[in-house]
This record gives structure tokens, C-alpha cells and sequence, in this order.
């Protein structure tokens, strides 16, 4: 890969082996002359490629019109020289003027189209960024919250420091660690313009103020590097179709001796009492229903291998289960039934399952709140907790 800079704030490269010409940050020159060396890279590069290159701009904070028709003159040409050659210009929805900028190119040149690079790229995000789902997360967390508030200090999280709260969902993670912990500062990014609005809402109900919430791709964070002490990310991992791509990102914005700390499940290992082995077979296929639209709602215990393939050191792990005496059990009742109507009720049947399937896999999470709400009966949900430092 060879990289070139007009600016600190601004990155242009070229990876050979993908056929990935990048542009990044913020581009604004006064004449094209100060961007000589970047039209050249792209020249060169388009010189290299056979076939399809691709022009990554998921990245491009800002480019005035003395750069966007310096490089787009030069695809222009090249197509039309090359009948052989596509260009797939890659944008992104969190920074929507590539988009509306680059779009109209293809009308110009057929050769050239433009891709939204998060619009398929989270193939459950329908299921968990429906808004309906809102309180049970909310409970979700106030159940976690128990357990987490004394976990959290043995993975590094200490009043002071700067925290980066990934794929933070409605916020009140980030709510509560700013009354309990009180950072210096808190940045909490999402890709759901709802759970956002939802997130600022309370924010601003509770009278905080000083929690950045911003809208972004967690795989492609339009964050500098080694910002933060502690980056947490709850529950997401599983619900990637490219966990690595995350974990890079978390590594990249992790400042060298900070600490990532991630939460995730092994929905096979939610259990119950009485009703056990229906309770069992449903959470079974619940793993299986995941799989099917490319998530992993078992990586709990795999948290290990992912941070360590990442490039953490000094991994913990640990795991805790919620139960039905955390609180009132009415509460986890309550995130059962949610589970059932979204499992259940619109994942099963987009799989193609059978009316039948759907009624016995409905059955074991109406044991599972039976269980939850008898006197003399236990109902768990396990989490696994692993944090890994960025070496210095």
C-alpha cells in the first residue's frame, strides 16, 4: 500500500492488492496543484488495476469543488479510454454528501456506479433498531447495570479518562456510567438515527450534558486515532456479519495501554426451572436463527480468540448471569416476551418457518417467563464480559 498527504488531516492511498484507492479526511486545496501528488496516485493506480477499482470515500469528512473535479476529470478519462475499466465509487450513509456528490456520475458514465457501503452491510439491523424494542432495552441494561457497575473497574474504567461508548444503541449505558463513574469525557456513537434521538432525549431529561452522542459507522468511525482510554462495545459484536472489521476500529481509536471492554451472549446457555428442556430447545434454535442472517448470538465465550487475533493483550474474560432474582422478575419476564415477539415473530417467519416450527419455538420462551414468574422458580440469561489493552 502506498500512502500520500496533503495535509495531516487529509490521507490518500492505494492498496494494490484490493484494488482500494482511498481518500480520507478533510480535502480543500486553493488550486489543483496542491493535489498533484494525489491525482498522480490515482493516475498510477488506475494504470495498475485490471478490471474493477474501487474508490473508497467512506472516510472524506469534506472536499471542496476544486478537488472533487480535479479526481473525478481523471475517472471520467480514464473510463473513456478504457472500455475494460469499472470504477465502484464506495460511500457511506454517515457521511450522506458523498452520495448526493458522487451519485450523479453514473448518469455521465455507465462505468462508473456508487455503492452505500452500510446499507447491507448489518444484515440484522432491521430487527435490533426497531424502535418498539426501546424500554426492553432499557431493562435490559438496568438488569446488566447490577452486575457490570463492579465489573467495569477490573477492565479499566476509572473517573478521568476518555471513554468512546461503540454501537452505544438508546444511550443509558453511557448514562450510567457518567453518574457512577464520571469520565472526562464521553463519546457514544450509533448507527440508528432513532436510538440517537432517543439517546439525546433522555440525555436531556436527566440534565447530562456532556456525553457526545454521534452518529456513525462503527466499522468505519469518523474518529482520530488513539483517542480513548476505554472503548466500550455491548452486545454488537454479535449482531456483525464482519466482527474484525469492528474490532479493528475499536483498536484504532484505543489509545496504546487503554483497554477495550466488549459484552456479548451465548443464547444456548439461557436456561430455566421448571419446563427446562423446552426452554433448552428453543434457545438452541434461537443460536441457529441467528446464524441464518450472519449473526452470532453464541461468540460469548470466543471473546478471547477475536481480541487476541485483534492484537489486544492482557485479555480478561469473565461472564455473569442475569436471572429473574436481579430485581423484580417481572423485568426479565418482560425481555422474554420481546425476545419471543421479535424472534418469534418476525425473524422466524422471514426465515420461511413453518407454522408449526413457530408455535413450538414460541412455546419454550412462554416456559422461560413461566419460569422466570413461578415462586419456586429460576431463570437465567448469560453474559460474558472481556476487555483486552492495546499494547503500548
Amino acid at each position: 500500500m502506498s500512502v500520500a498527504g496533503l495535509s495531516p488531516n487529509f490521507k490518500v492511498a492505494f492498496d494494490a492488492n484490493s484494488q482500494v484507492f482511498s481518500l480520507a479526511g478533510v480535502i480543500r486545496p486553493r488550486s489543483v496543484d496542491e493535489i498533484a501528488d494525489s491525482i498522480a496516485m490515482l493516475r498510477q493506480a488506475i494504470d495498475d488495476v485490471r478490471g474493477v477499482l474501487y474508490v473508497d470515500v467512506k472516510r472524506l469528512i469534506q472536499m471542496n469543488n476544486t478537488a472533487f473535479h480535479a479526481f473525478v476529470r481523471v475517472a471520467l478519462d480514464a473510463c473513456r479510454a478504457r472500455a475494460d475499466l469499472r470504477m465502484v465509487i464506495v460511500t457511506s450513509s454517515v457521511v450522506g454528501w458523498t452520495t448526493r456528490m458522487f451519485g450523479h456520475l453514473n448518469q455521465i458514465e455507465p462505468q462508473i456506479t456508487v455503492e452505500v457501503y452500510d446499507s447491507t452491510f448489518y444484515p440484522g439491523q432491521s430487527f435490533v433498531e426497531d424502535t418498539s424494542f426501546i424500554p426492553i432495552l432499557r431493562t435490559q441494561t438496568k438488569m446488566t447495570w447490577r452486575h457490570e457497575r463492579s465489573i467495569l473497574p477490573r477492565h479499566g474504567l476509572r473517573p478521568g479518562i476518555a471513554m468512546a461508548d461503540v454501537c452505544c444503541g438508546i444511550g443509558d449505558f453511557a448514562v450510567l456510567v457518567q453518574k457512577e463513574f464520571q469520565p472526562a469525557r464521553i463519546v457514544a456513537l450509533d448507527h440508528s438515527k432513532a436510538s440517537l434521538a432517543y439517546a439525546r432525549e433522555v440525555a436531556t431529561n436527566f440534565g447530562i450534558t456532556d456525553i457526545e452522542y454521534t452518529y456513525g459507522d462503527a466499522s468505519e468511525m469518523l474518529l482520530e486515532d488513539n483517542q480513548f482510554d476505554f472503548v466500550s462495545c455491548r452486545h454488537s459484536l454479535q449482531i456483525f456479519n464482519e466482527r474484525e472489521l469492528l474490532l479493528k476500529e475499536l483498536y484504532r481509536i484505543c489509545k496504546p495501554g487503554g483497554r477495550v471492554y466488549i459484552t456479548n451472549e451465548k443464547n444456548s446457555h439461557c436456561l430455566g426451572e421448571p419446563r427446562a428442556q423446552s426452554i433448552q430447545w428453543t434457545y438452541n434454535e434461537v443460536a441457529k436463527l441467528f446464524s441464518h442472517f450472519d449473526m452470532d448470538v453464541e461468540l460469548g465465550p470466543k471473546s478471547r480468540r477475536y481480541l487476541a487475533d485483534a492484537g489486544f493483550d492482557d485479555i480478561l474474560v469473565e461472564s455473569f448471569m442475569v436471572t429473574n432474582l436481579d430485581g423484580d422478575p417481572q423485568d426479565f419476564a418482560d425481555v422474554i416476551t420481546a425476545w419471543e415477539n421479535v424472534y418469534a415473530g418476525e425473524m422466524a417467519v422471514r426465515r420461511g418457518d413453518t407454522p408449526e416450527f413457530i408455535e413450538r419455538f414460541r412455546q419454550g420462551f412462554r416456559d422461560h417467563i413461566f419460569a422466570a414468574l413461578h415462586p419456586k422458580g429460576y431463570a437465567g440469561w448469560p453474559i460474558w464480559v472481556a476487555s483486552g489493552r492495546k499494547p503500548t
